[in-house]
């Protein structure tokens, strides 16, 4: 049985209440809430609220959910909901969502909700509760690793949403789960960023698609890739949307080089994690014309390759080029990586065509 009051991590999780009204209709007017939930009202009005408060909530407790309003514990206000729904009984597990108000963002509030709900859950005999994200939804999935919610999977097509089915990821955590924060695969960049005062790397975002499309179309840039052939734009504003989620997921780590001095953008690199389980990771790069020759590519490998050593506790990085490309095997001899082989035939090419692959290798103790 699941208590109806839960007071823990600096919030209250209680039954809603009709005073609770008109900061619920505020709430459910924010376009970051009805992105995410799109199958609330729309308007969504005061005679919703009351039938969620008297009718909705009340129901998820009759089919052995929860449904609890989060508030303020000094004053009792509104700040969000959370609570447990698609419960199976027989498999003793349940689904945990969230949401929470614009006025109480940025605080912890979601965080906290859902570490409280998750241990009053265990405590009533859950053993495994799943939380389900979009993917370009990067708030809610650092929401699920905060609170100890381990990434599993994605759900192909497993949500419906006003622009029809989309793919959910799936987060969970265990009852017998170690206390703290989900171990992470990619930790976030110092300060939000790594620079040796000549280039600087930070994360690729969604405002980086002009620069990306022009980087990655780039003949030159193509002839590298396998196989040859150059993204279009909508693949390019899907990388950069879905950077942040890919990086708190583990894949994969893409960065914008930039001129420490300018801040403007010279190229991208990235650090997919190849093997977790082997410690192995895969770096790419690549620069616009005007910042060749500059050492900038260099630079921006040794700094990737240094946190990936570090604070991502990789233990060794790979790279793979197209024979050809003499210039980015300059570049990694540069930083201390040293040729491993030549895959005759391993990448995809054009009309039905191989590309060799040129592979090298490092590991931490020949990083110059």
């Amino acid at each position: 049985m699941r208590p109806q009051v839960v007071e823990a991590y600096g919030v209250r999780l209680r039954l809603s209440r009709l005073s609770d009204v008109a900061d619920t209709v505020a709430a459910c007017a924010d376009p970051v809430i009805r992105r995410f939930l799109p199958g609330l009202p729309d308007p969504y009005t005061e005679e919703n609220a009351r039938w969620w408060i008297t009718e909705g909530a009340p129901a998820a407790w009759a089919t052995g959910g929860a449904a609890y309003a989060i508030a303020d514990p000094a004053t009792d206000r509104l700040l969000g909901t959370a609570g447990l729904s698609n419960p199976v009984p027989e498999r003793r597990q349940a689904e945990i969502g969230y949401w929470v108000a614009p006025w109480a963002r940025g605080q912890g509030v979601a965080t906290a909700a859902t570490r409280a709900l998750a241990e009053a859950a265990f405590a009533a005999g859950i053993v495994r509760l799943e939380l389900f994200t979009r993917e370009e939804n990067a708030a809610s999935q650092r929401v699920a690793l905060a609170a100890g919610f381990g990434y599993e999977g994605l759900r192909r097509s497993a949500g419906q949403g006003q622009d029809g089915r989309h793919d959910l990821l799936a987060w969970v955590r265990l009852a017998d789960d170690p206390p703290g924060p989900a171990p992470r695969q990619l930790p976030d960049l110092p300060q939000g960023g790594l620079t040796d005062g000549v280039v600087t790397l930070r994360p690729l975002g969604p405002d980086d698609v002009d620069v990306m499309h022009r980087l990655h179309t780039r003949p030159e840039v193509v002839a590298n890739q396998a196989p040859p052939v150059p993204p279009d734009r909508a693949a390019i504003e899907r990388r950069c949307r879905l950077s942040a989620s890919q990086w708190l997921t583990g894949e994969l780590a893409r960065l914008l080089i930039l001129d420490a001095a300018t801040g403007e953008p010279a190229g991208s690199c990235g650090l997919s994690v190849s093997d977790p389980q082997a410690g192995e990771g895969t770096v790419g790069y690549a620069l616009l014309p005007q910042w060749r020759g500059r050492g900038y590519a260099t630079r921006a490998v040794r700094l990737l390759a240094g946190w990936a050593f570090g604070p991502a506790g990789l233990a060794r990085l790979a790279a793979g080029t197209v024979p050809e490309n003499v210039a980015s095997h300059r570049v990694l001899e540069k930083v201390g990586f040293r040729r491993e082989g030549l895959l005759r035939g391993r990448l995809p090419g054009l009309a039905g065509t191989r590309i060799d692959d040129l592979v090298f290798g490092l590991t931490p103790d020949e990083l110059r």
